[in-house]
């Protein structure tokens, strides 16, 4: 049985797993860490992936199922070719970069999890505790303490 917590915490970090955990004032020392797993959220329902995507399951819009269904609205016109000072020395487009939205946007809110056993001082005894690193803010949070 544990408690449940969301509080931020500072990590030092060594050889990529954490060494030292700062929370509620106190320095804990990672005596060693028992597991790790990596979770990610339902990246696939945010607004980033569905503005990406027109899969299978893509509702069409109203203009595209008029289109569909007449077949006379639909306009075709030419890709207008790239401005001068968009162009590579050999003329060659240059890749768009305004582009605003690309696999790499989306917050797919992946979260490392690690669960260390950990002491605050030579004289206390070590508990077992769940530190998260949340790769979309950047930061880490203390989850869990185990009993």
């Amino acid at each position: 049985m544990g408690r449940r917590h969301a509080e931020p915490i500072d990590v030092r970090r060594r050889d990529d797993a954490p060494a030292q955990f700062l929370w509620r004032s106190r320095l804990y020392v990672v005596k060693d860490v028992l597991e790790h797993w990596f979770e990610s959220g339902q990246w696939w329902a945010s607004v980033s992936a569905m503005a990406l995507g027109t899969g299978s399951d893509a509702q069409p819009t109203k203009s595209t199922r008029s289109a569909r269904s007449t077949g006379s609205d639909l306009v075709l016109a030419p890709i207008p070719a790239s401005p001068k000072w968009a162009q590579r020395a050999w003329g060659e487009p240059a890749p768009d970069v305004g582009a605003s939205m690309g696999p790499a946007s989306i917050d797919d809110g992946e979260q490392e999890f690690w669960r260390v056993e950990a002491a605050a001082g030579r004289s206390a005894s070590p508990g077992i505790y769940d530190l998260c690193f949340l790769w979309s803010l950047g930061s880490w949070q203390l989850v869990e303490v185990h009993d």
